[in-house]
This record gives C-alpha cells, sequence and structure tokens, in this order.
C-alpha cells in the first residue's frame, strides 16, 4: 500500500516550510501564486489528503489548549493540570482537559473530538496502552501537520515533538542510596512492566544504585505490575512470599496499599522496613506514617509544558527546534525511612 504524503513530505520536497505548505493548500492571499501552483501541482500529483484530525483545526486561534491524560486518581496528574491552567490562564488562554483512562482508543478518540475547531495545540501523557502497542501514529500525523504538541512524563522518542520530564532514574537511584545508606540489605521494587518509559527510567535508577554498592540484584525482589492501575492481589502475593526490609515503589498508591499489607503482618514501619514512593501527594502526606517520596515537581512541568505550546502557537514555530525539558527530582524524607 502507498504511503500517505503528508504536509512534511512537501514541504521537504519543495523545500519550503511546513507553514507555506499549509497556506498554499488554502489559497492564502500571504502566499505568491507561483509557490501557490507549484505546491497545489504536488499535493495533486501524490494525492494528497488532509489528516482527518488536523483537518478540523481551524486556521485561527481559538485560544484553547487540549490535554489529554491517563487518569486523575494519580495526585501527581492533578498537580500537572494545576500547572498547565497556571501559566495558560495567565496568557489568556483556556484548558480542556480529557482522560485517556490508560486507553490507546481513548486516547485517539479524545485528540480527535479536541481537534474539532476546539483547541491550538496538545498538552499529552501517553496512555499506559499507547506505550505497550508502540503505536504513535496518532501523533505523528498531528506533529507532521504542524500542530504543536508538547508530551509530558511519559514519553517516547518515536515522536518529534517538544516534551517535559523528570530525571526518572534520578530520582529512583537517590531513592535507593538513601535506603542503602541506611543500612537496608534487602532491598524491593514495586514497579510495572519497562514498556511504559517512567517505570523503565526508574527500575535502571533502582539497579544503578545497587551495582553501584557492589549489591546483588535479586529478580525476585522486583514485581513488576501490568500497569499503574492498582493490584491488590499481586502486591499482597508478592509480600507473602519475600522477605524484605526495604521498598521502593513506582508510585504512591503502591507504596501507601504496601504499607498497610506489612502493618497488618505486625511489622513496624520504619523499624522492620522502610517505604519510600514517587509523587508527592495528599496520601504521602497524610500516611501513618508520613510517607518518604520522590517528589516529580508536577505543577512545575505543567507550567513548562503550557509555556513550551503556547510559544508555539503564538510564534507559528511549526518546524524542528524541538526540545527536551528534564525536571531534577527532590526525595523529600518523612517516617517512612530511618531520618
Amino acid at each position: 500500500m502507498k504511503a500517505k504524503i503528508t504536509l512534511k513530505d512537501i514541504a521537504r520536497e519543495l523545500e519550503v516550510s511546513i507553514s507555506t505548505v499549509s497556506k498554499a493548500l488554502k489559497n492564502s492571499e500571504e502566499i505568491s501564486r507561483d509557490t501557490k501552483e507549484k505546491v497545489q501541482a504536488f499535493a495533486k500529483l501524490y494525492n494528497y489528503k488532509p489528516n482527518n484530525i488536523a483537518i478540523s483545526l481551524k486556521n485561527k486561534r481559538t485560544k484553547n489548549i487540549g490535554v489529554v491524560i491517563p487518569a486523575i486518581v494519580h495526585h501527581f496528574f492533578t498537580t500537572v493540570i494545576r500547572g498547565i491552567e497556571k501559566y495558560a490562564n495567565a496568557k489568556g488562554y483556556n484548558v480542556i482537559v480529557c482522560l485517556s483512562e490508560e486507553s490507546f482508543d481513548r486516547e485517539v478518540i479524545n485528540m480527535e473530538m479536541l481537534a474539532n475547531g476546539s483547541i491550538d495545540g496538545f498538552i499529552m501523557s501517553l496512555s499506559s496502552e499507547t506505550q505497550q502497542k508502540g503505536d504513535y501514529n496518532h501523533l505523528k500525523e498531528v506533529t507532521e501537520q504542524g500542530i504543536p504538541l508538547v508530551l509530558v512524563d511519559r514519553v517516547t522518542n518515536e515522536v518529534d515533538c517538544d516534551k517535559v520530564i523528570i530525571d526518572d532514574e534520578l530520582g529512583a537511584y537517590m531513592a535507593t542510596k538513601k535506603l542503602i545508606e541506611q543500612g537496608r540489605k534487602k532491598i524491593a521494587l514495586i514497579t510495572t512492566d519497562d514498556y511504559l518509559s517512567v517505570s523503565k527510567a526508574r527500575t535502571e535508577g533502582y539497579r544503578k544504585a545497587l551495582l553501584e554498592s557492589n549489591m546483588d540484584i535479586d529478580e525476585n525482589r522486583i514485581l513488576k505490575l501490568s500497569s499503574m492501575q492498582m493490584d491488590e492481589k499481586s502486591i499482597e502475593v508478592f509480600f507473602s512470599k519475600k522477605k524484605v526490609d526495604a521498598v521502593l515503589c513506582v508510585n504512591e498508591i503502591f507504596t501507601v496499599f504496601s504499607m498497610r499489607l506489612v502493618q497488618k503482618k505486625g511489622l513496624r514501619i520504619p523499624d522492620d522496613i522502610s517505604f519510600i514512593g514517587f509523587t508527592d501527594g495528599v496520601l504521602s502526606r497524610y500516611a501513618n506514617p508520613s510517607l518518604t517520596v520522590v517528589a516529580q515537581h508536577g505543577e512545575r512541568m505543567g507550567e513548562i509544558a503550557a509555556q513550551m505550546l503556547i510559544d508555539k502557537v503564538e510564534n507559528e514555530n511549526e518546524e524542528g527546534n524541538y526540545q527536551t525539558k528534564i525536571l531534577e527530582p527532590t526525595l523529600v524524607v518523612r517516617d517512612s525511612t530511618v531520618n
């Protein structure tokens, strides 16, 4: 089957900008007659068809930003939204939020709905199913049409766009080193399968810290769940079979649930077992005992993502010059580890 030609392909072949191609196809008076004829002829020759998502975006700005996130059950994503709204509202933009609920299909549907003349660009965190499938065509088609896109937290190198992430590997490394410094010898990791970008990086940070300290990596102490959704049974089975003296969890929900399990078994936190989780949320602060965490600075991440997107929208800088902003995590020490 012949590959579908995109605006990016036409721009590259004719050595003009994507913006010029887009305007020429819309017969804009800003483009010279010669250029318009050349672009339109090329598009006709190669049977160019506008992308279904991007075609519905209007030429004029809507002053709306579309945000698609996996879920709001995780405190981290609520802070990202807060950061996006804080910056966007100050710039006169509204924010429309949709949830993918970790579903690839819902992610695509949300994009199509938001692009129906409603928004100027997207800020997204990929669903776990999208990363598991490795299918990013819906994102590539949007960026190839010159529609601004910023990925936050869960990202992929398969798509050329701006990105904002936390240094997840460093965060897990810092947390594991903290546990090692406190004399813990049997450190467990509760995470998800490596298809999820954040989990893969955090697993690498955990392994790096153990290797640097000349400690063996016991694969039996690593529990990889299928997704970020709670799997109580798997965690219960893990703790019934494994004897550990410290646990690093990929999010605060897994951590707080695990703490309750070991407490029911009569273990004392942090005397018998220490815990560190990711995300400095409400659960972490009010857990009993309060939870030591890797703070991901979600609000700051959201602010930066909104700034990057709005700069692209207002400067009409649709080509290249993509940036990846990497924020440094912070270890917030509380009562679930030995101070």
